[in-house]
């Protein structure tokens, strides 16, 4: 079952892609690309995972055909004053290659073991994060919320997800307007350190935020 769901996504997106080259313009090349790769990546990470993670290959569509997004100006000037907020607290601020920028903020920032209230010294970062979010209304945002391996699915997976939805709660109650917000919860199933120790499971307990400024 899952060779047939890997199968399927590569040939819709080798489909996707070959539509791509007819009568498309740069941008929708591009996004009709991004949204076949994303399928074959959904349907790898849902074989991975046991279907646990996200949606399989449908999420991987979505994710891939958000779109083309550009690094301008006023996401310069975002980035620079997150790096000048997050000076010396282990937030890492940076752009990624598709032109989003990137935050991610460990859990002895963000949220305590095993809670999804958001800590004292993570608001005020939220707040200066907010106010350049305000002045840039073409944005886009996802957060996504992440556990260590520590404990079971039955817990990990809700709890990712409650730490993003308090961020997204937290962002709206200062003006950003929830419409621009999508949240997801990997659990456990993206880690970036090692679980087999106490630093890299404090690592892989984090949240992430991606903002991207849409074409015009």
């Amino acid at each position: 079952m899952r060779t047939k769901m890997i199968l399927g996504a590569a040939a819709a997106a080798i489909f996707i892609s070959g539509c791509a080259d007819m009568n498309m313009s740069d941008t929708q090349r591009r996004t009709a690309t991004g949204a076949g790769v994303g399928a074959l990546a959904g349907a790898v990470l849902s074989s991975a995972t046991g279907g646990r993670a996200g949606t399989g290959a449908l999420a991987g569509a979505a994710v891939g055909g958000l779109g083309t997004y550009i690094w301008s100006q006023n996401m310069e000037k975002q980035k620079r004053e997150m790096e000048q907020a997050t000076q010396g607290t282990g937030i890492n601020v940076s752009q990624t290659a598709d032109n989003q920028l990137k935050m991610d903020i460990p859990s002895d920032i963000s949220f305590d073991t095993g809670r999804s209230d958001i800590k004292g010294n993570f608001a005020p970062i939220l707040d200066r994060f907010a106010a350049g979010l305000r002045d840039n209304q073409n944005t886009d945002l996802r957060i996504v919320g992440h556990t260590d391996n520590t404990g079971s699915d039955a817990i990990n997976n809700p709890l990712s997800v409650e730490r993003a939805v308090s961020t997204r709660n937290y962002l709206t109650m200062r003006g950003v307007s929830g419409s621009r917000i999508h949240v997801d919860g990997q659990g456990s199933y993206q880690p970036i350190a090692s679980n087999a120790t106490a630093s890299g499971r404090a690592q892989n307990r984090r949240v992430e935020i991606f903002v991207g400024e849409r074409q015009r």
